[in-house]
């Protein structure tokens, strides 16, 4: 499960809304709970580095992992999963997003129609890296996660 607080979906919703009509693309930034729920603390939007078809790619480049390691390692937090859009798509994961996803990670979509938010969700790659399954996001209220429907 990823808790995830209003202000965050809020950001990533908007960072697609101003990248329209490419993708944009982000890192989520958090803790990890003793029962492994997902707790994101900061999301970090991040340039979109793909050289080509940005309508419906997006790379996000090794020197800004590398960077936003050492910044969440600073921070005493990790890494726990990226966000990006689809233009005028649904959101879920496409072919591209299952051959470039890695597995652990929780990746964020949120669907961008005709320039405005449409849904969003939650996903992670399976180990055998087969496919996606998709991952329960819970809104965070003050210090608490509760589970309802995340549009």
């Amino acid at each position: 499960m990823i808790c995830i607080d209003e202000a965050t979906l809020v950001a990533i919703k908007e960072h697609g809304q101003r990248s329209y009509p490419e993708e944009c693309c982000g890192v989520l930034l958090g803790k990890i709970s003793q029962d492994g729920t997902r707790h994101i603390i900061e999301p970090r939007s991040l340039e979109n580095r793909s050289e080509s078809s940005r309508e419906n790619r997006f790379l996000i480049g090794p020197e800004d992992i590398l960077q936003l390691e050492g910044y969440a390692r600073k921070k005493g937090i990790e890494v726990l999963g990226f966000y990006h859009s689809h233009p005028d798509c649904d959101a879920r994961p496409s072919r591209y997003d299952l051959e470039h996803a890695w597995p652990w990670y929780a990746y964020i979509i949120v669907s961008i129609k005709q320039g405005y938010p449409e849904s969003l969700s939650c996903w992670q790659l399976n180990d055998d890296r087969s496919r996606f399954h998709a991952v329960e996001l819970a809104l965070k209220t003050v210090e608490v996660c509760t589970t309802k429907e995340i549009r």
